[in-house]
C-alpha cells in the first residue's frame, strides 16, 4: 500500500498499516462541504466542551479556568481551582457533564495537581461551582513537567466513566497493571470505583497505551481511542476489554529510562497485543479528541469518526466499518490548517460538531455543520 500525501490522493487504510496514511495531509477531500461558525472566542487552551441540558456549554481551560458559554459569550465560573498545577501539557483538562445534571447539577473534571492527576466532581449553582466529591479519583500518576498527562474522559453507553491516562513519559508504567498510567479506566461516575465486570477486577479496562488523547463511543457502544505516538505512528484504536495495546518503552524492564524507539504497538514482544485500526506513519499529526458524527443532517458523513489534530492542525474524518476497521480517511479543506491547533471535539445536542482550538491566545469554539 503506497504512502499518500495531498488531498487528491486516496488513503485506504486496512488494519494497522503504518504507511497507509502518512504525510501531513493523508486522505481525500470530504464528500460534504462543511460550514464553520465561531461560537465564542477569547479563550485559552479550551480542552473540552460539556453540554448542559439547556444547550449551554461548560468549557475547561488548561490554565485553570472554567467558562460557561451561552449566546456567544463566555462567563467565568467561580470555582476553587487553586490546586490545579499548570505545567507543560498538564493543567485543567477534560470535563464530563453528568447524565442526571438536570436534577443533580453535577459535572466532573480531570486535572493535574502538584502530586498527581485527579478527578473531582462539582455541583453548579448559577455561575458558581462547588466541589462535592474531592476527589472522585486521586493518585493517577503525573510527571512534574506535565508530560503525557492523558486525562480524556467520556461516558460509555451504560453511563460509566471512561478515562484515558498517559504513561507520564516513564518506561515501566504502561505495562504495569498496578499503575493507572498508560491505561483506559472504566469507573462508576458516582463512587469512582471500578465497574463490575472490568477485566482485572479494578478500574483498569485496557492497558499498554502511551498517551490517550481522545475517547469516542459509537452509538452501538464500541469505544475508539485516539493516541499520540512518539515521532511516528499516532494511532486510532478500538478497545477490547482487557486488551494490551503494546506500548513498552522499558522493553520488558530490560532498559532504563524511556526508549521511544520501540514500536507503538510491539507485536513482537506482545504477539497478543491489539493492533491499531489506523496509524499515521511518519510524520505524526498529534491527533487528539474524537467524536462520531451521527444523524441524517450529516449526509454522507453520517457515522464518520471525526478526530482533531494538534500538530497537523486539521480534522481527519475516518470512515469505519462495523468491524471497527478504517476504510478511508478524508480531510475537509475548511478544517485543514485554517484555525491552528485543534483539540476538543464533541457532538452537540443539536447534532453539530463542536471543536476547540488550542493556540494559547484568542482560542475559539467552532461549530461544524453541513450546508
Amino acid at each position: 500500500m503506497r504512502r499518500v500525501v495531498g488531498l487528491a490522493a486516496v488513503a485506504v487504510v486496512a488494519g494497522c498499516s503504518s504507511d497507509s496514511a502518512g504525510g501531513s495531509a493523508p486522505g481525500t477531500p470530504a464528500p460534504e462541504e462543511l460550514r464553520v461558525e465561531v461560537v465564542v472566542a477569547g479563550l485559552s487552551h479550551p480542552w473540552d466542551v460539556g453540554f448542559l441540558p439547556d444547550g449551554r456549554m461548560l468549557v475547561p481551560q488548561r490554565p485553570g479556568r472554567i467558562a460557561l458559554v451561552a449566546d456567544g459569550r463566555a462567563t467565568d465560573v467561580e470555582a476553587d481551582l487553586g490546586d490545579v498545577a499548570v505545567r507543560g501539557e498538564g493543567g485543567l483538562m477534560s470535563l464530563v457533564v453528568h447524565p442526571d445534571f438536570a436534577t443533580s447539577r453535577r459535572f466532573t473534571t480531570c486535572f493535574n495537581t502538584s502530586s498527581d492527576v485527579r478527578l473531582v466532581t462539582w455541583e453548579l449553582d448559577g455561575t458558581k461551582a462547588t466541589r462535592v466529591k474531592d476527589p472522585l479519583v486521586a493518585g493517577l500518576p503525573a510527571n512534574p513537567s506535565g508530560r503525557h498527562s492523558g486525562c480524556r474522559m467520556a461516558l460509555d453507553r451504560d453511563g460509566h466513566l471512561l478515562v484515558g491516562t498517559g504513561d507520564t513519559a516513564r518506561g515501566d508504567v504502561s505495562q504495569d497493571k498496578a499503575n493507572l498510567g498508560g491505561k483506559v479506566l472504566r469507573i462508576d461516575l458516582d463512587t469512582g470505583e471500578g465497574v463490575a465486570g472490568n477485566p482485572f477486577g479494578d478500574r483498569i479496562y485496557t492497558y499498554g497505551h502511551r498517551n490517550v488523547q481522545g475517547v469516542a463511543v459509537r452509538p452501538d457502544g464500541v469505544v475508539f481511542t485516539a493516541e499520540h505516538g512518539p515521532d511516528v505512528d499516532d494511532e486510532v484504536n478500538v478497545l477490547e476489554p482487557g486488551g494490551n495495546y503494546g506500548w513498552d518503552p522499558s522493553q520488558g524492564g530490560t532498559v532504563g529510562g524511556y526508549d521511544e524507539d520501540v514500536p507503538m504497538t510491539d507485536l513482537e514482544r506482545f504477539p497478543d497485543a491489539v493492533p491499531a485500526v489506523w496509524s499515521s506513519g511518519d510524520p505524526t499529526e498529534a491527533i487528539c479528541d474524537a467524536a462520531f458524527l451521527v444523524g441524517e443532517r450529516w449526509g454522507a458523513l453520517n457515522g464518520v469518526l471525526a478526530v482533531t489534530a494538534l500538530k497537523g492542525a486539521k480534522v481527519l474524518l475516518f470512515t469505519v466499518g462495523q468491524d471497527g476497521k478504517v476504510a478511508s480517511v478524508a480531510i475537509p479543506p475548511e478544517m485543514d490548517g485554517t484555525h491552528g491547533r485543534l483539540r476538543g471535539a464533541e457532538l452537540g445536542p443539536d447534532g453539530a460538531l463542536y471543536v476547540t482550538t488550542s493556540n494559547g491566545t484568542d482560542d475559539k469554539i467552532l461549530r461544524l455543520t453541513t450546508p
